[in-house]
Parts: C-alpha cells; structure tokens; sequence
C-alpha cells in the first residue's frame, strides 16, 4: 500500500488512483483548451466580427487565465 501521488490517501495497489490520474487529465485538457481559446480565433485581430456575447464570454474567460497566472 502507498500514497496516491495525487489525493494523498491511501491506495490498495502501488499506484496512483484510476479516477484521480483521469479527473487530473481532464483538468489539464480543460485548461489547455481555456489558453488556446483567444488563439484559436485570432481575438487580438478582428474582435469586431464576433457578436457581443461571444466577446464577452472570451474576454471573460482571457481574464480568468490572467488573473490564474
């Protein structure tokens, strides 16, 4: 038995808890996919051409990943 590198509770087996490593993967994938966003649509050019929700919602989330930082 050891500790689960992730959670720090004990694992029966010499390994890392299967749901731990998992929700651990999705979290990155999430925030990667949070970072690529202004990237993905070239925000920095042409914010004129999207509609006012989806400008909000980026620069809301933009704001988040700073504010993370």
């Amino acid at each position: 038995m050891k500790l689960c590198n992730i959670c720090h509770k004990i694992s029966a087996t010499d390994q890392d808890h299967l749901d731990c490593v998992q929700r651990r993967s999705i979290e990155l994938e999430d925030e990667n996919f949070k970072n690529n966003i202004p990237e993905k649509l070239t925000l920095s050019k042409n914010t004129q051409e999207l509609g006012v929700e989806v400008r909000a919602l980026l620069e809301h989330l933009s704001k988040s990943k700073d504010s993370d930082e």
